[in-house]
């Protein structure tokens, strides 16, 4: 075997590969909560009547600057993301630096300044880290590690028969900005990331319904809302059914997506968080997400249903429905 760039893509050979090669690798793979073999997007370690969250994550992306963020900013809403996902509070992050050598000194204290302004935004604060140096010029790698307090975890796997599911914004905002900028192609209004923490979206909703009523929550990063719902559906041994004209795209992404040939469903989202909760509580989740900044533009779109367990379901506009496969890989590489 050897490791090809759809190994860390996000899909189904990424997974292939944590499953088959980095899982059987390993014989600890719990503290006592949530642990790796669960693939969550941290792992819970029980602490009194609460649980402490530990989640890592390397962030390559090409350009290191892009529209709306560059690769600091994507490090500390990566790490901040994780953690709300799971239902913790984040309390610490550290940074370590892989640079090449011959980076150029500037840039690396613009990324810094954005990692400290990023932190500010939760606010967290970063409390270690490490620097190397190497000689091949690979421009800079970034890996943060975060840790975070939980009341109750929550895991990507609780999702239940009758529940919504909802997100907290447009879709495909990351991956396509990426994608135009690098092509070239220009709008009248210039594609945006999404990168930002989600924390005070996460906070919001637990306010409002409690922590008991957020059955699920998974942030659609690699792979984007595809790989993303059908990871929860998978987990959960339950179908989801979602209604394509209910899920937020901006105009400027599918303009963007329809000439790249790219499905915004299957593309990277760095300030996206998606929940199921009871159908009893969704109207209440939503209002507490569109009263926050990174929230406005969320939406319910689609429920959790019996049929077609482990599968995702699509109804489309003219009331069709199809399969909404996860990725291979993710079509845009090197995004986060």
């Amino acid at each position: 075997m050897r490791i090809k760039l759809e190994h860390g893509a996000g899909g189904e050979i990424m997974e292939e590969l944590l499953r088959e090669v980095i899982l059987k690798s390993l014989s600890l793979k719990s503290a006592g909560g949530i642990g790796l073999d669960a693939l969550d997007d941290g792992a819970t370690i029980p602490l009194g009547d609460k649980h402490l969250v530990f989640t890592i994550d390397g962030h390559t992306v090409k350009p290191l600057f892009f529209p709306g963020g560059d690769i600091g900013r994507l490090a500390v809403s990566g790490t901040v993301n994780d953690l709300a996902v799971m239902g913790a509070r984040p309390l610490a992050l550290a940074n370590s630096m892989i640079i090449g050598e011959g980076f150029d000194g500037e840039d690396l204290r613009r990324i810094l300044r954005s990692m400290d302004e990023t932190a500010r935004e939760v606010p967290v604060p970063i409390v270690t880290g490490d620097t190397k140096v190497v000689e091949e010029d690979i421009g800079i790698f970034v890996v943060t590690a975060g840790i975070g307090i939980a009341e109750r975890p929550i895991s990507d796997a609780g999702a239940k028969v009758g529940d919504a599911v909802l997100i907290s914004g447009t879709v495909g905002d990351h991956g396509i900005a990426l994608m135009s900028h690098r092509e070239g192609i220009a709008f009248e209004t210039e594609l945006e990331s999404d990168v930002a923490p989600i924390w005070e979206v996460v906070e919001a909703v637990a306010e409002t319904i409690g922590w008991e009523n957020i059955h699920a929550m998974k942030d659609p990063t690699r792979g984007g809302l595809s790989n993303a719902l059908n990871e929860m559906a998978k987990k959960a041994n339950v179908g989801i059914l979602i209604r394509e004209s209910d899920v937020p795209v901006r105009p400027e992404v599918r303009a963007a997506s329809d000439m790249l040939g790219i499905n915004p469903f299957d593309v990277a989202n760095e300030g996206k968080v998606v929940m199921i909760v009871p159908r009893e509580h969704a109207e209440e989740a939503l209002e507490a997400m569109r009263s926050t900044k990174r929230g406005r533009n969320a939406a319910i779109i689609g429920e959790v249903i019996g049929d077609y367990r482990g599968r995702v379901l699509v109804e489309t506009g003219i009331g069709g429905k199809r399969f909404l496969e996860p990725s291979a890989g993710d079509p845009v590489p090197r995004v986060c």
